[in-house]
């Protein structure tokens, strides 16, 4: 496997294929079709197909304020465009510099110089360059000054609607996993590591793990059938996530109960993939009532996961 490389020294056996250059954050059912696009030139020109992805997302230096949550770590990013058929994943290190070049200098230092691309696969919306000044009809005409093969790829529709990061986001802020993971090329993961909280879930019964240092979208408040992994092991689990007002506590936290589980998690690494929303966040009367939902809760996640095995 060729690691994730960057841009500034790409691995040899990533130049003069095709390549695709942009967020792929979530890793998409479209950006898969667009892969595959781009898998299908590359094997035409007898090259790699390249994935060229930016690290920080540009809009972190260029509209900070209003940059979106990411789906997607680099390392994730990496993993599931392999996945969808790529060679090997390019990081482009975002800086002021890089943003303020014209897009025939950005074309000109990574397409031609960096990668030696012999082709290029990008959506119908790709713009590139100082204020995203190229777009696909200039990045077309680059691409033929040079002889170098260039395909715009149709968007991808689910229920008539394009299939995109923001709308993947949307999902998950309101608690829709599942029609989420409907649009994704796996299910949505969360990753951090397990920290001391309350002790009240012990006390209760049911033994929860909170995530800190989390680094992508959390999805909106509620009760969640989930597959975690821990060491390389996958687990089900019940994931609460957001305040206990049964305790007055408003804190928006990430509690992980693992099924048929005993040990200590702490300072551990852990990720869990969604599978379902099971309910909403509620206040409950009494602890007694709050026991008797967890145990029902818990018998619906185990139902679920019956149904949706780990993959």
């Amino acid at each position: 496997m060729i690691p994730l490389s960057s841009a500034d020294s790409p691995d040899a056996r990533l130049l003069r294929g095709a390549i695709s250059i942009g967020n792929f954050d979530g890793v998409h059912c479209g950006h898969a079709a667009l892969v595959q696009q781009l898998r299908a030139m590359a094997d035409r020109i007898g090259g790699p197909a390249v994935a060229v992805t930016f690290a920080p997302p540009p809009a972190s230096l260029l509209r900070p304020d209003r940059l979106p949550p990411q789906l997607t770590t680099i390392s994730r990013r990496d993993e599931l465009l392999r996945r969808c058929g790529v060679d090997g994943v390019v990081v482009i290190r975002t800086t002021r510099e890089l943003l303020q070049q014209s897009p025939e200098a950005f074309f000109q230092s990574l397409v031609v110089g960096s990668l030696q691309a012999r082709g290029m696969v990008e959506g119908p919306n790709f713009f590139f360059g100082r204020d995203r000044a190229g777009n696909p009809t200039m990045l077309r005409r680059l691409c033929n000054q040079l002889a170098i093969q260039c395909e715009i790829a149709e968007p991808e529709t689910i229920g008539d609607r394009m299939v995109s990061s923001t709308r993947v986001r949307q999902l998950l802020g309101d608690g829709e996993v599942a029609q989420a993971n409907q649009l994704l090329t796996a299910r949505y993961r969360l990753s951090g590591t397990v920290i001391g909280g309350a002790g009240r879930g012990r006390l209760l019964g049911f033994p929860t793990a909170n995530l800190s240092d989390i680094q992508t979208l959390v999805p909106g408040a509620g009760v969640y059938a989930c597959w975690a992994t821990v060491n390389g092991k996958s687990i089900g689990a019940a994931v609460n996530i957001g305040p206990n007002p049964t305790f007055g506590e408003a804190q928006y936290k990430v509690e992980v109960h693992l099924l048929d589980f005993s040990g200590d998690l702490y300072d551990q690494s852990m990720s869990i993939d969604f599978v379902s929303r099971v309910r909403a966040v509620m206040q409950f009367a009494s602890v007694q009532s709050l026991q008797q939902q967890v145990v029902a809760d818990i018998a619906e996640i185990r139902r679920l996961l019956a149904a949706s095995p780990c993959s």
